[in-house]
């Protein structure tokens, strides 16, 4: 997929990753809706960057179907559909309810709600482009908190399930699992820290990616390595895992 001249939505886009890739695609010539919960900072950031903004909680299937029709009604169309939006919240089972709900809705029922109101549209041009933002979390795991590691393994299943059925109808997924970028998310992991990347960087590989027409974006040489590790020797892995969260919570003060 070639970025001038398409119609390309992005959650999530007040700061960060969406921010960095609505930025991108403006720059590259495209017609960019940012959508995001905050609507200040969201308004801001588009104006600053010359796309148009929406107000859109995508915890809410409401707000993403308004957000979806919207754009078909004032663009006409969506070439690429960026779900980026995304929460780290809780640790473990002991999380409140709220906090997995809030998981759940943000980091997988959002991805499923764009696919719902957007596939029929998509499907009767025989066209259209879903990249869904996960994290490398969806392949290995997070060792801090236990509703994004299992909210985001959820988005990758999703993304996977999305790209098999209508791969061969003219749809194109792909699904975004970044490790460490220098964003907020990341404020509370100093192991993260140690080998994070920039967003100009991940944008670098995602384009890529994108004309690449390629399912899987990854952005450091370790997730891969680890999911092979994992598939060939879970056990192994698992090892690898405890040592590397006994690691990461001495780094909080939490070991």
């Amino acid at each position: 997929m070639e970025i001038p001249g398409k119609i390309i939505v992005v959650t999530g886009a007040a700061s960060g990753i969406g921010l960095a890739l609505a930025t991108r695609f403006v720059q590259e010539g495209a017609t960019v809706v940012a959508a995001d919960r905050n609507a200040a900072q969201g308004a801001q950031a588009a104006a600053n960057i010359g796309a148009r903004f929406v107000a859109a909680d995508v915890g809410t299937e409401a707000d993403v179907q308004a957000l979806i029709e919207g754009v078909l009604a004032h663009e006409g169309r969506i070439d690429l559909f960026c779900s980026n939006a995304g929460v780290a919240i809780g640790e473990g089972p002991e999380s409140p309810d709220a906090h997995w709900d809030l998981s759940h809705r943000v980091n997988v029922m959002s991805h499923v709600w764009a696919a719902r109101h957007l596939l029929p549209h998509m499907l009767a041009r025989g066209e259209g482009y879903l990249l869904n933002t996960a994290s490398a979390a969806g392949l290995l795991t997070e060792l801090h908190s236990a509703p994004y590691a299992v909210s985001k393994h959820g988005a990758l299943a999703l993304a996977e399930w999305l790209a098999i059925t209508y791969g061969d109808r003219g749809i194109r997924v792909a699904c975004l699992c970044p490790e460490g970028v220098w964003t907020p998310m990341i404020a509370h992991a100093p192991l993260l820290q140690q080998t994070a990347i920039t967003t100009d960087e991940l944008v670098d590989k995602t384009l890529a990616a994108l004309r690449a027409e390629a399912f899987l974006i990854t952005t450091h040489p370790t997730t891969l390595k680890g999911f092979a590790l994992k598939a060939a020797d879970y056990d192994g892995w698992i090892a690898r895992m405890r040592a590397l969260r006994t690691k990461a919570m001495t780094l909080l003060g939490k070991a």
